[in-house]
């Protein structure tokens, strides 16, 4: 168990006192200080405050997510929180996520301590921030819910966003799924890549596009890589297949 990890003990109920962070950063130091006085520090970076362990029996599934974004592994401790990871590292606007990146302290209305871990912590490439919790609706209990009320109040108070996150769409989990298969650089071959891009200069069908450029054995997994960099994009929100739609993406 690391020195950070902590039982999320306490009444629930509103902050009646300033918040407080405490968090690992890269070197292994340890750090607890005002959340005021920590807004700066760069979250997308630090280790986790808990462990992500597995044993027989358990009933979530932990496990370990290699980020494009991050060039590393980033934890989750559900089938939910991977599709979430996985899908922040699919977004083109994410340029860093963490996983457990800090404990939130407060004080409830009673007085009684109460910590707080978020799932993820998420950034921009414009320097903002998301802090991200992940829980199936049908499992929000009231303790929890004002754990994740105490948690927006504490990031509006430092100008990051809040996202309390449930199952996602089934669709576009499943094509980015997919994409996500091929998402290592090493996928990006060339010259074929150059060549994909030429032809998809004009939307056209996926699998026209492929045979327009070569053996689809070869072609397809550059072009998935494509896909899942947004260098080309797909039309949705249909499960991703021959005749998607092939154009142009945002990013090139």
């Amino acid at each position: 168990m690391h020195a950070l990890e902590v039982l999320e003990g306490g009444s629930a109920g509103p902050p009646t006192a300033g918040f407080e962070v405490a968090y690992v950063a890269p070197d292994g130091s340890e750090s607890r200080r005002l959340l005021a006085d920590a807004w700066a520090v760069r979250f997308e970076h630090v280790a986790p405050v808990r462990t992500f362990t597995s044993y027989r029996g358990q009933r979530n599934l932990p496990g370990l997510w290699w980020s494009a974004t991050a060039g590393g592994h980033i934890g989750y401790e559900s089938w939910l929180e991977r599709d979430h990871v996985m899908l922040l590292d699919f977004d083109p606007a994410v340029v860093g996520i963490s996983s457990q990146p800090f404990w939130l302290f407060w004080s409830s209305a009673k007085g009684k301590p109460v910590s707080h871990a978020p799932d993820y912590f998420a950034r921009r490439d414009d320097g903002s921030a998301v802090v991200i919790d992940c829980r199936p609706a049908e499992r929000r209990r009231a303790r929890d819910w004002a754990k994740f009320e105490a948690t927006k109040t504490a990031c509006d108070q430092v100008g990051w966003e809040f996202r309390l996150l449930g199952a996602p769409d089934p669709v576009l989990v499943r094509n980015v799924r997919w994409l996500a298969g091929y998402r290592h650089p090493r996928h990006r071959v060339e010259p074929v890549a150059s060549w994909l891009l030429e032809t998809f200069v004009e939307p056209m069908p996926l699998m026209d596009g492929v045979l327009a450029v070569g053996e689809p054995v070869a072609v397809l997994p550059v072009l998935f890589h494509l896909l899942w960099s947004h260098e080309l994009a797909a039309d949705a929100p249909v499960p991703l297949h021959a005749d998607s739609l092939v154009s142009l993406g945002m990013v090139r």
